[in-house]
């Protein structure tokens, strides 16, 4: 958790391109490192890879940046708008590293869900000193995301069975005109879920007690300990190194 929270606080810190592609390389091998499928990182990728491109797009569009690739986008011969728009070489890198800022943050999540149970993490909260009620939102919303994925993957299949193709052959917009197909029944599934839920937090009466106990405990290894330093003096050198730069 302590690994977690350093990462993106210096994802948010840090603007230059070449310091973020070195945080991205860091995440991609802890990933290897804990031999999770390379596949799911791959299909993150292939997943945000249109917002990457509007955001890239949008960002070279209107980013006050001083160097022009491209003027004018709309030609001089079009009436009132003739001459607009133009294409800057610092909205296109800006737009690069916020596509690589997001990227490395959806790919550090799973490296907690899917290395460490949810007990765990709710655990790991409670010690940080969040209280117990805050830690249970936040380990339930993590755990709700396999569940989604697996409910998702099931309505795609249910929708094969029925000759819907268009997610495996069709275009761009045919997809995003399609989505309500997904979405709607996912929706309703997640609302009869919370429901469930809380009808079972009632019946166990949570809440009623402020005094918690666990069935198990956890405590800081010395394994731990050398990762969560090395990552901290790492974190702290790609700091120093894009303030140094700056100044």
């Amino acid at each position: 958790m302590g690994v977690l929270l350093l990462l993106t606080l210096v994802i948010f810190i840090v603007t230059d391109l070449m310091l973020i592609g070195i945080l991205f390389f860091m995440v991609v091998t802890v990933w290897l490192m804990a031999r999770l499928p390379i596949k799911i990182l791959w299909q993150y990728c292939k997943m945000l890879l249109v917002l990457f491109v509007i955001l890239i797009a949008m960002q070279a569009l209107f980013y006050p940046g001083k160097t022009i690739i491209y003027q004018p986008l709309i030609p001089e011969a079009v009436p009132l708008a003739g001459g607009l728009g133009k294409i800057s070489r610092e909205g296109l890198i800006f737009g690069i590293i916020i596509s690589f800022r997001l990227l490395t943050l959806v790919v550090l999540m799973p490296l907690l869900t899917m290395t460490t149970p949810v007990e765990k993490i709710a655990l790991g909260l409670i010690k940080m000193g969040l209280p117990y009620t805050a830690a249970y939102t936040a380990t339930i919303t993590l755990s709700m995301i396999p569940i989604l994925q697996n409910e998702l993957a099931i309505i795609m299949d249910a929708q094969r069975l029925r000759a819907f193709q268009i997610f495996d052959r069709g275009n761009l917009f045919e997809k995003l005109k399609a989505y309500p197909a997904l979405v709607i029944p996912l929706i309703i599934g997640s609302m009869r879920r919370a429901q469930s839920m809380c009808v079972a937090m009632d019946s166990r009466a949570f809440g009623a007690s402020k005094k918690r106990t666990f069935l198990e405990d956890i405590s800081m290894k010395s394994s731990d300990w050398v990762v969560l330093v090395s990552v901290a003096l790492s974190a702290v050198l790609v700091v120093g190194i894009y303030y140094s730069d700056i100044l």
